[in-house]
């Protein structure tokens, strides 16, 4: 009976991973962009919007999350971190543009929807859901419009970026590739056990996306001292695309866009706005550094800091590049958007405008 009933609560969890792995065997079939994530992404959105009785698996997205960090961490062999290092006033260039980017989507939210200014702000800076949310609750903001609206910006971009991506004809160009080792069981448990260990080391301490950047940075560390242990097998890191893809989805509420359509709708303008401004952006930092289009367009992208990495290392673009201008993007955000804000409070109510 005990175990009947454990089945049953995890049911709505079991019916989504089937249906989201069967979600990305289609994709895979019909040769989309990243098919283990936008399959998984857009089948749990359809069945959430359409009330079924399906949820993302606990604690999947964290699993996903420390395997792909682990993955994208092996990309970073000595002489890339080099040359990454060499690029630092580009990545803090889009870092800094992200930033002042994020003020036009507050703008439209502002202008035309009844949102106050703190909800409008926090749910247009692309840092995450949570760390907006919990920021924008100490200012008085709504945190459920910017839980949607940060849920909306990266369900958009993983979408749209590697579809555009692709049509476009944007090809790998960039010499990076991941350390050239066969897998190994016993090193690749040494390896996970490495990156889950990083992972609760920032969970501890209260960091962002604990669970990505920690097992990054401990493989980071790991790939440039050279202790080539194990690679991270393909089905792992498809697997993992599908529990991240699961839990994106798993955000899409069909009550909400029922209760405030017009705030959905200029959500998404705003969205595809910064879309469209980022890779001009980003073409444009690629001419001055002399680097691949593509790469540029992944690294100043306003999605999910995990979503963009996997779609540069699918899309063979740049991933140390693209990973470390995500990182960076993500780091200054969460440590200026308070700040920034506190900062454009006061000069309001110096001119007497409503905050």
């Amino acid at each position: 009976m005990t175990r009947l009933r454990r089945l049953v609560d995890h049911a709505p969890a079991l019916a989504a991973l089937a249906a989201c792995t069967v979600g990305g065997a289609i994709c895979y079939a019909l040769h989309t962009p990243l098919p283990w994530m936008i399959g998984p992404l857009l089948t749990m959105a359809a069945l959430r919007s359409s009330g079924f009785a399906v949820a993302a698996p606990r604690g999947g997205r964290q699993v996903g999350q420390v395997l792909l960090g682990a993955a994208l961490g092996l990309y970073f062999t000595p002489v890339v971190a080099r040359e990454v290092l060499a690029r630092w006033e580009i990545l803090l260039a889009a870092a800094l543009f992200a930033t002042a980017l994020s003020y036009l989507g507050a703008w439209m939210l502002v202008r035309w929807t009844d949102t106050d200014r703190a909800t409008a702000v926090f749910a247009s800076v692309p840092g995450g859901a949570a760390e907006m949310a919990n920021l924008g609750e100490r200012f008085g903001a709504k945190p459920e419009r910017i839980a949607v609206a940060q849920s909306m910006r990266v369900l958009l971009v993983v979408v749209v970026v590697p579809f555009a991506m692709t049509w476009s004809g944007a090809q790998g160009v960039d010499d990076y590739s991941p350390v050239s080792i066969p897998g190994d069981a016993a090193g690749l448990v040494k390896l996970l056990v490495c990156a889950v260990a990083g992972g609760f080391a920032l969970w501890f301490v209260g960091s962002p996306n604990p669970f990505f950047l920690g097992p990054l940075f401990v493989v980071i560390g790991l790939t440039i001292g050279e202790l080539e242990w194990s690679s991270v097998p393909t089905v792992l890191v498809n697997a993992a695309q599908v529990l991240i893809g699961c839990n994106l989805g798993s955000r899409f509420q069909r009550d909400f866009v029922r209760g405030a359509p017009r705030y959905v709708v200029v959500v998404a303008l705003s969205i595809v706005a910064a879309i469209v401004i980022s890779a001009l952006f980003g073409a444009g930092l690629a001419y001055w550094g002399g680097l691949a289009v593509g790469t540029m367009v992944l690294a100043t992208a306003p999605g999910g800091m995990a979503e963009m990495c996997i779609t540069a290392k699918v899309l063979q673009l740049g991933v140390p590049l693209v990973t470390a201008a995500q990182v960076t993007r993500i780091i200054i955000l969460l440590l200026t958007a308070a700040p920034i804000f506190r900062l454009m409070r006061r000069l309001l109510r110096r001119t007497g405008r409503p905050t």
